[in-house]
């Protein structure tokens, strides 16, 4: 009799790089009242009558660049993830694998799993540090097709692992095939949210109040702002990178209101202080993807150069490196 099902959840990608797909996977994504949690009706007018008929178009052309012969990059990272997490967990496990947005969609991949009638589902979104808006999504979508079964097994749900040895060790090795010291500057960039969220985690006061990026305590071990700091301490701490020489920092913003300091800006304000060389982490996105490649690798090369600057070096992800694995399947085997 097999333990239990794993079912990894990563945020999702267009069906393919045409501008009806883009435009398609965009309306689902930013619709999400977790992803911009404002009013229905003013949300539906944002996203449907400015975002997404100015974006789609823009969007499309960058997804286009990002697309291999055999289909979206996040999809293939996640399928070989799936399929060497399945051979380390062997006969015991069924791995499989749903995005949030769009397609292997959770309901069509949980409707595959409740026909196995396993005993238990673990479910394990691909996102190392909790977000209301990843995953606190991933698991609200999975709850909301669960509960309407009849039969409902044992689940369980991994709501973060950013501390986790087997990932801090999977970064620090992607890391160690640059020496940081042949760099001015190292940036440590993770995808940004809007201040709102993070504060709606205290009961009491806002995140700016509450120390994090020194402090990791256990009012704000649910603050994305909190565990991406500490996140960054230890990846600095195993590699041996020093505080005046490295930066946290926020990417990939929709208005002015979000995390800080921003990663852009970062990469222009080195610039101008005279730094050629920056090497950049991404922990945040255990596989490379329109953020890591395009946004970091081309945009803020672009950036830097504008200004400056000559190398912008981004550190692969996670993708489907061994230690990588392997911290997968100790948190399977631990949960």
């Amino acid at each position: 009799m097999k333990k239990a099902t794993v079912l990894l959840v990563n945020l999702g990608t267009p069906d393919s790089p045409s501008v009806s797909d883009v435009r398609s996977y965009l309306s689902q994504f930013l619709n999400d009242p977790r992803v911009i949690d404002i009013p229905w009706l003013l949300r539906k007018i944002l996203v449907n009558l400015i975002i997404v008929p100015f974006r789609a178009p823009k969007s499309a052309k960058i997804y286009k660049s990002l697309w291999t012969e055999k289909g979206s990059p996040i999809i293939l990272h996640g399928e070989n993830v799936k399929h060497l997490l399945q051979e380390k967990l062997g006969e015991d496990y069924d791995v499989e694998l749903a995005m949030r947005y769009k397609n292997p969609s959770v309901p069509s991949v949980l409707e595959k799993i409740r026909k196995s009638n396993p005993r238990k589902i673990i479910v394990l979104p691909l996102f190392p540090h909790y977000a209301s808006a990843s995953t606190g999504s991933a698991l609200q979508e999975v709850m909301d097709v669960i509960r309407k079964w009849w039969v409902i097994p044992e689940l369980s749900f991994i709501s973060q692992y950013w501390d986790h040895q087997g990932y801090i060790n999977a970064f620090v090795e992607r890391g160690k095939k640059y020496d940081w010291q042949d760099y001015d500057h190292v940036l440590f960039s993770y995808h940004g949210l809007p201040e709102r969220h993070v504060d709606k985690v205290y009961d009491e006061g806002p995140c700016n109040e509450k120390h994090c990026e020194t402090e990791f305590t256990e009012e704000n071990k649910f603050c994305y702002k909190a565990t991406c700091f500490a996140t960054t301490r230890l990846l600095t701490a195993a590699l041996g990178i020093p505080e005046d020489r490295y930066t946290v920092c926020f990417q990939s913003r929709l208005d002015k209101n979000w995390l800080e300091p921003f990663s852009d800006k970062v990469v222009e304000e080195q610039a101008k202080k005279g730094a050629k060389k920056l090497l950049v982490f991404s922990p945040a996105f255990v596989a490379d993807c329109l953020e890591t490649t395009i946004e970091i690798g081309e945009e803020y090369q672009e950036i830097f150069e504008e200004h400056g600057g000559e190398k912008v070096q981004l550190v692969e992800s996670l993708n489907d490196h061994p230690l990588w694995i392997e911290a997968l399947e100790d948190l399977v085997k631990t949960h």
